[in-house]
């Protein structure tokens, strides 16, 4: 039996828009603190990526002119960044992504349907990345405590200022 946790601060979305409208410079500090906050995870989900994952991985590979490859363990690394969305259709508002074309394949591929490469490295599950994920997750419990002060410190900032 699998158990999962979800935490949800309501109206982080308002609040991080409204940090804009009173003074950019709130958000810019905001987006800083948060990315401090968030140190351990991006470090623990930078460690994971130690080696290349399969040989040809290392080759240039293109798809319609679309630069894929090569892999390389520092783009991995340094691919790993916190993103603040806060789009109306957003799943989450703070997310840890891996921008690096190539690591991201390397997470995903196989995930939606099997495949070739997918098969080669083996089955991850829908929903789910292969080294990301459960890094950021054992890491986890370390940031969500602040993380969550600091959003109800901005939201409490944000109220005294409208």
């Amino acid at each position: 039996m699998s158990v999962s946790t979800t935490i949800k601060v309501v109206g982080v979305k308002d609040t991080i828009n409204a940090l804009k409208k009173i003074d950019p410079q709130l958000q810019k500090d905001f987006r800083a603190q948060a990315n401090e906050i968030a140190a351990p995870a991006i470090r623990a989900a930078q460690e994971v990526y130690t080696q290349i994952p399969l040989s040809g991985m290392a080759y240039k590979w293109s798809s319609n002119g679309r630069k894929l490859f090569p892999f390389s363990v520092a783009k991995a690394k340094s691919g790993v960044k916190l993103r603040i969305d806060t789009r109306r259709n957003a799943v989450g508002v703070i997310l840890i992504e891996q921008k690096d074309p190539a690591t991201a394949i390397f997470e995903t591929a196989g995930r939606a349907n099997a495949n070739k490469l997918g098969d080669q490295l083996g089955f991850v599950g829908a929903g789910r990345t292969r080294l990301i994920g459960p890094a950021v997750y054992k890491a986890r419990k370390a940031i969500e405590e602040p993380m969550k002060k600091m959003i109800l410190d901005t939201a409490r900032v944000v109220r005294q200022s409208i």
